[in-house]
């Protein structure tokens, strides 16, 4: 009896303790704070960051979002449609988020006007900006309007409060864009337009455009519903008005459709949802229908946080300052909008298969972004690579950018030869790795013959072991070419073909065809062999040399020192070239402007963070057994590129390739993208919890983690001491617990167990006895 009742005690207990658990995990979850309010969307919209402050969803192709002023000057890129000290011409329904180059849609965009119509200023002054996840607001304050945006995947949903008028207009403009940047010839344009009135509360039509970053046309179509019947309607063509008219088309100019409102009385809003979608009207109409249906607009707004919630609460932290964390949940939030989710709207071709537009480009997001998605949104990841191999079926190419159902501009490699083996070391299910490979090797293996927009220049690659200077961007397509065939060589390996994997592993060390140890740099050959002359490694020949333009120097967007440090697959290989552990650690110190050289440098140094081909550069010091010099630079540069308010981004975001190089590295990890392991370096959390799914978490704990206490002084893993500044991926995907012991000191720690490269480290001298 006592036996039974000491049992029922102690379960009696146990349920008191799970209850008590419960109730204080629902009372930290009721106290704690959203997520979606540490994410300022204006972070970044000025200092070229060209962020969108728009509403947007997770990878959403819908993003209403202010325009402003044009910008006529072909040297500003303000790629957004928006910049903070321009007044407001009104919203429109697509655009792309932090990137360079020329701009792409902007399309339909909405302007609301009190009184007399003016076709020729729709400018007005702003006050009263607002933005969080899924939501945008201001008062234009001219026709003192408050209008207010949100949105799903495939709908922007609007809301304009008047003032009392029985004059209050909505403007929609069929043929808008995004115009900036770039050359007249290379800029964004209307082609034709074809807008119609077609109920008492709905406007419909298409516009279609050409030029942009990809310069190849597009045709998009759109179904904007009112919340209540117009009372006067019209169109509009340049500056005519066209009063009760239903019908107008337009060419290469802006033309569109308006509608009158009373609200004069209590019903000072007007609500309107724009359908948008590249299969036609009647598709826009039924997007309309199926995402939003008779939901209100505070009720797709709060859809759209919640969407956002649960994107954010994929990685928590604890500690830090509230200032790195607003950065670090603004930086995660930029790292779900491109590519955009497009799957149920492929006009180009019929498949069954996810997909995805506006990889903007893979030669920026593949570093650090897709990884990133491996890892914490591992469908989604899956799901872009299905879309880039279903990509490859259907136009024989898998595209290092697409734009608007065309493949863009091949930067550098062929670089998303890495994002498929990425996906495949971590494991990734899913997808047709033996298609995928078929690219791979297409890439590797013929030459393409529009190697700007897809594929390589394979046949003097393969002859020489490097492309020389008769081609554009040799010395920098060579080293992508190198860890490109890397790349090709782990699928090989992971797929069974041995005699792939190692002829391209082979080719993977043309990287040291080009090594020039007089500069110690990777330098540029001409055909016959010789070396470029005159050369200088710090010098940006696509920027300041009357010889090149932007896209025929030998390097691509950077000198000759900052594409020496890209050999991700082989730091041992450049540790050899350069001297030794301790000549590369000067070879680095230099480079980031820690030691002084008679090279002309800048202060702080040759590298670049606003610009992608160094930015694994911090990371090598780890190879070269200086993990403490490598937790100085991440966070000398989180702290000196990454800040809160407008101008808080170190120059384009880069798709989210920026800020997701913050992300990993606020929580003390980082990618090397292709491959299976990962950095530690310096987090700025005490804790900071990844969720994995299926029930997974990986922990990284610091808990003195400080401004000061940047130096690991040791480690354990899942409770066992961890000698290494690297874990692989299968460490970190089974779920554990990463613990550092901070300080504010350099320590030996990780010096002696030397992340994977492909080469080796020279054997030492034997000494020899007489």
């Amino acid at each position: 009896m006592k036996m039974r009742l000491k049992e029922t005690g102690r379960r009696l207990a146990a349920v008191l303790a799970c209850l008590l658990l419960s109730t204080q995990q629902i009372i930290l979850a009721q106290t704690r704070p959203r997520l979606v309010s540490y994410v300022d969307p204006f972070v970044g919209v000025d200092r070229d960051g060209n962020t969108v402050p728009g509403a947007a969803v997770p990878f959403g192709f819908s993003n209403p979002s202010p325009d402003t002023v044009p910008n006529t000057d072909p040297n500003r890129y303000d790629t957004s449609g928006y910049e903070s000290g321009k007044e407001i011409i009104g919203f429109s329904q697509t655009h792309v988020s932090g990137t360079g180059g020329e701009s792409k849609y902007g399309n339909f965009r909405v302007t609301p006007q009190v009184g007399r119509i003016d076709l020729k200023d729709l400018a007005s002054p702003k006050k009263d900006e607002r933005a969080e996840p899924g939501y945008y607001a201001v008062t234009l304050t001219e026709p003192d309007v408050r209008a207010e945006l949100t949105t799903t995947r495939l709908v922007a949903v609007h809301r304009y409060t008047f003032p009392s008028s029985t004059q209050s207009h909505l403007i929609l403009d069929t043929g808008s864009i995004v115009f900036t940047g770039g050359g007249a010839g290379r800029r964004q344009r209307p082609l034709a337009s074809d807008t119609r009135v077609v109920a008492p509360n709905r406007i419909e039509g298409r516009g279609d455009f050409i030029g942009g970053w990809n310069p190849a046309p597009y045709t998009l179509h759109f179904s904007a519903e009112f919340s209540r019947p117009f009372k006067a309607y019209g169109t509009w063509r340049g500056t005519e008005l066209y009063s009760g008219a239903a019908n107008v088309t337009g060419e290469q100019t802006g033309a569109g459709a308006f509608v009158t409102f009373d609200t004069t009385g209590e019903q000072k809003q007007v609500e309107v949802k724009i359908g948008v979608s590249f299969l036609g009207t009647e598709k826009a109409r039924r997007n309309v229908e199926r995402e939003t249906g008779g939901a209100s607009f505070d009720e797709i707004r709060r859809r759209a946080a919640e969407l956002w919630e649960q994107a954010l609460a994929k990685i928590r932290v604890e500690g830090g300052t509230d200032d790195e964390r607003r950065i670090f949940y603004t930086a995660l939030y930029r790292s779900h909008y491109m590519p955009h989710d497009l799957t149920g709207e492929n006009v180009w071709w019929q498949s069954l298969e996810p997909h995805y537009e506006d990889y903007y480009a893979i030669w920026d997001t593949f570093r650090t972004l897709h990884p990133l998605l491996t890892l914490i949104q591992p469908g989604r990841q899956r799901d872009m690579v299905r879309s880039l191999v279903d990509t490859y079926r259907h136009t024989g190419w898998m595209p290092d950018a697409r734009i608007a159902g065309a493949n863009g501009m091949t930067q550098g490699g062929s670089n998303s030869d890495v994002v498929i083996a990425d996906a495949l070391v971590k494991g990734l299910k899913g997808i047709d790795y033996q298609t995928a490979y078929q690219s791979m090797v297409r890439n590797a293996e013929v030459d393409s013959p529009r190697p700007y927009h897809e594929g390589r220049v394979a046949s003097e690659y393969k002859e020489r072991g490097y492309l020389s200077m008769k081609e554009e961007r040799s010395a920098s397509r060579t080293l992508e070419y190198s860890y490109n065939d890397f790349c090709l060589a782990q699928v090989a390996k992971a797929l069974g073909k041995p005699a792939d994997y190692r002829k391209y592993l082979a080719r993977s060390s043309n990287w040291m065809n080009l090594w020039d140890a007089e500069t110690m740099s990777v330098r540029p050959r001409e055909s016959d062999g010789r070396w470029m002359t005159p050369y200088d490694k710090t010098k940006l020949y696509f920027f300041d040399s009357p010889r090149f333009t932007w896209m025929s120097a030998p390097y691509y967007e950077g000198s000759g020192y900052q594409y020496s440090t890209y050999v991700p697959h082989d730091a041992q290989g450049l540790i050899n070239k350069v001297g030794g552990d301790a000549a590369f650690v000067k070879w680095l110190d230099i480079f980031f402007g820690q030691e002084k050289s008679p090279e002309q440098l800048r202060p702080e140094g040759l590298y670049t963070h606003g610009n992608e081909p160094d930015i694994l550069a911090s990371f090598l010091y780890i190879h070269a057994g200086r993990a403490d010099r490598t937790q100085e630079q991440v966070r000398r540069l989180m702290q000196r590129e990454y800040r809160t308010g407008r101008a808080g981004l170190p120059g384009n975001d880069d798709a989210g390739t920026m800020s997701s190089w913050y992300v990993w590295n606020a929580v003390g990890l980082y990618p090397n993208a292709g491959q299976n392991f990962y950095y530690v370096g310096s987090p700025v959390f005490t804790r900071a919890t990844i969720d994995l799914g299926a029930g997974r978490a990986f922990t990284v704990e610091a808990p003195d983690a400080s401004a000061a206490n940047k130096y690991v002084q040791s480690a354990t893993l899942n409770g066992r001491r961890l000698d290494r500044a690297w874990l692989t991926h299968a460490e970190i995907a089974g779920g554990g617990r990463l613990s550092l012991r901070m300080g504010d000191r350099p320590s030996s720690w990780g010096s002696d167990n030397r992340p994977p490269s492909l080469s080796k480290p020279p054997a030492p001298p034997v000494t020899r006895r007489r």
